[in-house]
This record gives C-alpha cells, structure tokens and sequence, in this order.
C-alpha cells in the first residue's frame, strides 16, 4: 500500500549531475517531512538533505552549494538534483517520509548512485 519508489540512479563520471526522484504513494504526502538519506559500504546511513513539510531545506555539510532537494506535493514526489558528483557521494541513495509527530515512517528501496572515472 504505502511505497516509496527511487529512480534515477546510475553511473556517472565525476563532475557530472544526476537527478534522482521518489515516487510516493499510499500516505498524505504533503504532510510528510521527506529526505535524502545515502548509505556507502561500510559506513552508517547519514542524512544527505532534507526537506520539511513547513519548514526550510536543509543539507549535510558536504553536499552544500552540489545538492538541491525539491518536491512537488501535487505530484507526491521528491526531487534531488546532485551536481559537480564527486567519488565520494558514491552509495546508495534512500528516499524516506516521517511524520514525527505521530511516529511514523517510511523508507524507499533505495538506488544505487555510482561517481567514477
């Protein structure tokens, strides 16, 4: 019923964009604080950029002035526009929804972004 559905992953050289969207469905999307969340090899899952249902955009430090996260609740979508890729965003990028407020959550399935030469 309730899904979350990432596109637009792939592989790209670095310096090169990529514009991944989420798909949502199932739920009140509008009402939902999304995000951005990547997970490398390895490494813990960290917040790449976050875009609340009121509030303001926000973005991890190393993606700042790279990263645009958008969304268009008429369409229950959202957006991540990656420019100047560099290697190290490599991972794969999550799609999530949170409506801390009642304590519920939803994660996508994720898509695999690779940034190589």
């Amino acid at each position: 019923q309730v899904q979350l559905v990432e596109s637009g992953g792939g592989l790209v050289q670095p310096g090169g964009s990529l514009r991944l969207s989420c798909a949502a469905s199932g739920f009140i999307f509008h009402i939902y604080d999304m995000g951005w969340y990547r997970q490398a090899p390895g490494k813990q899952r960290e917040l790449v950029a976050g875009i609340p249902s009121g509030g303001t955009t926000n973005y991890a430090d190393a993606v700042k002035g790279r990263f645009t996260i958008s969304r268009d609740n008429a369409k229950n979508t959202v957006y991540l526009q990656m420019n100047s890729l560099k290697p190290e965003d490599t991972a794969v990028y999550y799609c999530n929804a949170v409506r801390s407020r009642g304590g519920v959550e939803y994660w996508g399935q994720g898509t695999q972004v690779t940034v190589s030469s």
